[in-house]
């Protein structure tokens, strides 16, 4: 089974080369990354080609701004053939052995969560392998960390691009969650054989507010909080959930002090209450972040 691993980026070539560097030499025959550039396409473009020069099986693409636009822009335009893909992101890179575990398992995955560790350890607390995917444990999963066939994404027909990071929606997060839900929901047998990788195995990242001011950070988490709050409603959990989640966006602060303040937690739990009811409040900007 080959690999195809999808990079949405708007061009932080910095970055990206790290991403690029991981996977030097690494990559099998009929293995192919696409950068989804929609930004600085022409930097990304040249940091493609000098590593095409190399050997590296790469390819540049472009699409409409928003990650789920992007990833599913990018697996359009992976040669055909049945392939595992995966989505990581510009900020991250791939630890070694981590993709010759991917190349050597990949054949037995319909779909899976690798597990991605910042500066400060697991972004998720991933479920032990063997661990049922159902609608509570789909939370446990980072878009980034997705592994899922190619055959089994287009059939649930890819991301949403109305959610996700840099959607033209309010609803700013919750792309994989939602993709992995429909999984649940019209490709049962694939969802049992769910694959939780172990933690051995991972994608190295950075934390989520990492280079960002106080504002910022706060209108990320605001943002990202709508999205998971309008997942609750769209996909109907019990209200008693949806209130246990909306309240417990307070403590999020609390919850995780080596990256955020006290009170971030409002901004959260504005973020949650705002997805869960399916309106905004007030007139700041809906995206995650600028840029």
């Amino acid at each position: 089974m080959n690999l195809g691993l999808v990079v949405t980026t708007l061009g932080r070539v910095e970055a990206l080369g790290r991403l690029l560097d991981s996977l030097d030499g690494r990559l099998g025959d009929g293995d192919v990354l696409v950068l989804v550039a929609q930004d600085r396409h022409d930097e990304v473009a040249g940091l493609a080609a000098e590593r095409a020069a190399r050997g590296m099986p790469v390819i540049v693409t472009t699409s409409e701004r928003g990650a789920s636009r992007g990833r599913n822009a990018g697996v359009a335009a992976l040669p055909d053939g049945e392939r595992l893909l995966s989505f990581p992101n510009d900020t991250t890179w791939f630890p070694e052995g981590s993709v010759e575990w991917l190349r050597t398992h990949a054949a037995e995955i319909a779909a899976g969560s690798l597990a991605v560790v910042d500066e400060h350890g697991p972004k998720f607390d991933q479920p032990a392998p063997g661990t049922p995917l159902d609608r509570w444990t789909v939370w446990n999963v980072i878009e980034i960390g997705l592994l899922m066939r190619r055959s089994v994404f287009d059939g649930l027909g890819g991301f949403d691009p109305g959610i996700g990071t840099g959607a033209t929606t309010p609803w700013q997060a919750g792309e994989g969650t939602d993709l992995l839900l429909r999984l649940l929901r019209d490709a049962p047998a694939e969802a049992a054989d769910f694959v939780w990788v172990p933690l051995g195995t991972c994608l190295g990242g950075i934390s989520d507010p990492h280079g960002l001011s106080t504002a910022a950070r706060r209108r990320k988490l605001r943002a990202y909080g709508r999205g998971l709050g309008r997942l609750t409603a769209r996909w109907r959990y019990p209200l008693w959930w949806r209130l246990a989640f909306i309240g417990g966006g307070l403590a999020f602060g609390l919850r995780n002090p080596a990256t955020n303040s006290p009170g971030d937690g409002w901004s959260v739990f504005a973020g949650r209450l705002e997805g869960a009811v399916g309106r905004t409040f007030g007139a700041g900007p809906s995206t995650a972040v600028a840029r």
